[in-house]
């Protein structure tokens, strides 16, 4: 009976104190469900970081001061010892020097005495520092900045430190408070101080604007400093907002310099202020409204690619919305409250003059959606890149990944170079270099075997600078290998090249007549002018095509052409597939209306490259005038070349009617051959096949919303027996085997990338 009265007692006393707190724990409870449900929200005290009490604590190992994974501590509800200071607190001033347990301090910025009650009118002001409460000597301490434990908890208060870490604190004052490993919990005390002096005083002259703006660049450097910590980053900019919006005259030109944060109040006041005052909703402005809204949450892309991402929004949403759009006032009313970081300070509400919130409306929302999907989906190939361990929005392959559109937007000096050094290449020496020489302007090392992926790569560079390449896999079917010769030329095929019926029947007989010019090694001046009359005198080809058709003649000619195994190809073809063979070589030679004995000897020479009978070539000559009814000047061919070069218009009819059986022609004889499949791993190769029980379960839980807070997994993984960033690191390890893209994303909340997710379960 004893122990129901007494569990009774402490149950009640819990619920008092917890009342007592309701203000700043419903501040930090709400934080929580937008953490949850926004991507970049994270005021919750699940995710903002304090140090471990002990090494013991920790459960893995805190490289990112952020989100250090340990049992969470408080000091609120703990009572402090009474002091025996009677003294009433003050505040420091900037400049003011004092001597604390031994330690010289010279800057203020924080309150000192016995006696100072929280704003909240609930025990003493956390960031008092009492020189009458003892502290260790600071020989006694090892690493004294580093110093940490149980007392120093998630609302720390100096009054409820214990001697040790009074005495870190106060190292902290006494250095020039610039280290960023301090432990954060002592950051946030300090920041207290600065938080309390400008909000108790916001109403009254006692902080004059030179107070006001030391103020403000203290806590800016603090941001700077501290600026891998996200719950300090957010709540730090969130406070310099604040100040901002309580004098704005004297902050105006400093606004610029507030980091970026999430349900910003100086957003709501930007957004409403330009509303009421009919002005249209611009592209910047427009972003941060979807940033800062409920209603929709941004892909990881727009997190990873920040930048890009605004500079894409801006180009796509400009193309939509040239002037921009208005957004009529609505009834609902601006309303601003201040979520205070101390438990000391009870939330603020702001007093502006009446503006309409148009933050709550949904319809603007829905059409801004449908631009920021287009953007994540132009950026997913990058933002995959770059979710890659060991990638640099430097390398080339991730500047090859972004939207050209941003590529000509942004000034590289890595296409500039090699744009200059092609284009030099094509005025002096036709654009011919090597596969190698090209290779070298990539920046990265030459590989053994060049592969689809840097096949890829080269081309995107070149398209990228406005270069074309020779042969293109995609145009030419063909392709390069590292030793080879390639061909450049410019303008390129540009973005929406797409090969006419024209290009391909010429295609053919460049490949057809390059293997005839360089049967016996060595390449006559009047069999390069014949192929390129074809195509010169081809009207129905674009200037791209023809570009193209010169380039990739120019490759065919300078370059050993392989013919081993076409008869075999050959001999796979159907009758009328090889009928058409033999028709299509022989209309090449009749293009110019007649015939000699040194077209023959050319004819003669490719048939049998192709492992055709070389005896039927006057046959099917004679059969193929007769039936279409040429007529055939036989001459010497001494002087044919010096003779002007005229195409019968019949010739060129008929060529047409052999478009689609050119490129069957093309794509079996001269197809591509394949890079071998790289081996499949074996379904015992556990660590690249599949997941361990433990890491499947985890997985699949995961994947049952978009957005995790940190300590949820924390608590899931520990069900599991698993460490949280080794889980993490597992799980998209298996993501890249399977789909070359991680699944998650730490960055503080874990994130799922659920199209990933749709990936993975194909």
């Amino acid at each position: 009976m004893e122990f129901v009265i007494g569990a009774a007692v402490l149950y009640i006393l819990y619920i008092l104190a917890s009342a007592m707190h309701n203000s700043s724990a419903s501040n930090r409870t709400n934080s929580i469900a937008r953490a949850e449900t926004h991507a970049e929200e994270n005021h919750s005290a699940s995710t903002r970081s304090a140090p471990a009490p002990s090494p013991a604590r920790y459960e893995e190992d805190d490289e990112d001061d952020v989100f250090a994974t340990f049992s969470i501590h408080t000091s609120f509800g703990r009572e402090a010892e009474k002091s025996p200071n009677r003294n009433k607190g003050r505040w420091i001033d900037k400049n003011e020097q004092l001597t604390i347990h031994g330690r010289q301090i010279s800057r203020g910025f924080f309150y000192f005495g016995g006696i100072l009650n929280s704003l909240s009118g609930y025990g003493v002001e956390p960031s008092l520092v009492d020189e009458q409460r003892p502290a260790l000597p600071r020989y006694e301490l090892t690493g004294p900045s580093l110093h940490t434990d149980e007392s120093l908890g998630y609302w720390p208060s100096y009054a409820t430190l214990s001697k040790g870490c009074r005495a870190a604190y106060l190292d902290f004052l006494a250095s020039d408070r610039t280290s960023p490993n301090t432990p954060i919990g002592y950051v946030f005390m300090y920041f207290y101080g600065l938080e309390r002096r400008v909000i108790e005083n916001r109403t009254n002259n006692v902080v004059n604007d030179q107070e006001f703006m030391d103020i403000f660049e203290e806590v800016l450097r603090l941001s700077n400093v501290f600026v891998e910590n996200r719950s300090f980053r957010s709540y730090s900019a969130n406070f310099l907002e604040l100040m901002a919006l309580f004098r704005p005259a004297l902050l105006q030109h400093r606004t610029a310099d507030i980091p970026e944060t999430n349900n910003a109040l100086s957003f709501k006041v930007k957004l409403a202020t330009a509303v009421s005052k009919g002005i249209p909703v611009d592209a910047d402005l427009a972003l941060d409204w979807l940033k800062n809204t409920y209603e929709y949450s941004l892909k990881t892309p727009a997190r990873r690619c920040e930048k890009e991402f605004r500079q894409l929004f801006r180009i796509r949403f400009n193309e939509k919305f040239s002037s921009g759009f208005l957004v009529k006032p609505n009834k609902t009313k601006l309303s601003l409250s201040y979520h205070s970081a101390s438990s000391g300070i009870s939330g603020v509400n702001l007093d502006l003059e009446e503006l309409p919130d148009p933050s709550v409306l949904k319809a603007p929302i829905n059409k801004l959606v449908p631009i920021a999907e287009q953007c994540t989906s132009e950026l997913n190939s990058y933002s995959r890149y770059l979710g890659k361990e060991g990638t640099s929005k430097n390398d080339i392959s991730a500047l090859m990944l972004l939207p050209k559109i941003l590529v000509n937007e942004t000034t590289s000096p890595l296409i500039e170079s090699f744009k200059l050094w092609a284009e030099q290449l094509i005025q002096n020496n036709k654009g011919q270099t090597t596969v190698r020489d090209f290779w070298s302007h990539t920046g990265m090392p030459l590989p053994k075997i060049i592969g689809k992926k840097d096949i890829d790569l080269l081309t995107n560079l070149a398209t990228k600078a406005g270069i074309g390449i020779a042969p293109d896999q995609r145009f030419h079917l063909a392709k390069f290998k590292i030793s080879d010769n390639i061909v450049l030329f410019a303008p390129g095929h540009g973005e929406f090249f797409e090969p006419s019926p024209a290009y391909l029947q010429v295609m053919l007989a460049l490949r057809l007549g390059a293997i005839v010019a360089t049967v016996d090694q060595t390449v006559k001046q009047n069999e390069e002018l014949a192929l390129n009359r074809l195509i010169e005198y081809d009207d129905k080809l674009s200037i791209t095509e023809k570009n193209s058709l010169f380039a990739y003649s120019t490759w065919l000619l300078n370059s050993p052409i392989n013919s081993a195994g076409l008869n075999t190809k050959i001999a796979l073809l159907d009758k009328n597939q090889t009928d058409f063979l033999k028709k299509f070589i022989i209309s090449i030679a009749l293009a110019d209306g007649r015939i000699d004995a040194v077209e023959i000897k050319q004819i003669e020479k490719l048939y049998t490259a192709l492992g055709l009978d070389r005896s039927m070539v006057t046959i099917d000559i004679h059969q193929f005038t007769a039936s279409h009814r040429v007529s055939v000047s036989s001459t010497s061919g001494s002087e044919n070349s010096k003779e002007a070069f005229e195409l019968d218009e019949g010739i060129l009819a008929m060529h047409e009617s052999y478009t689609s059986d050119a490129k069957t022609i093309l794509e079996n004889i001269f197809a591509i051959e394949d890079d071998p499949a790289p081996e499949q791993p074996s379904q015992s190769d556990n660590h690249q096949g599949s997941l361990s029980l433990a890491h499947k379960a985890l997985f699949e839980e995961l994947i049952t919303k978009s957005i995790w807070a940190r300590h949820d997994v924390h608590e899931l993984c520990g069900k599991l027996n698993l460490m949280v960033d080794g889980a993490i690191e597992t799980i998209n390890d298996w993501a890249y085997e399977k789909v070359d893209a991680p699944v998650l994303d730490d960055d503080g909340n874990i994130y799922v990338d659920l199209e990933i997710v749709e990936e993975l379960k194909g």
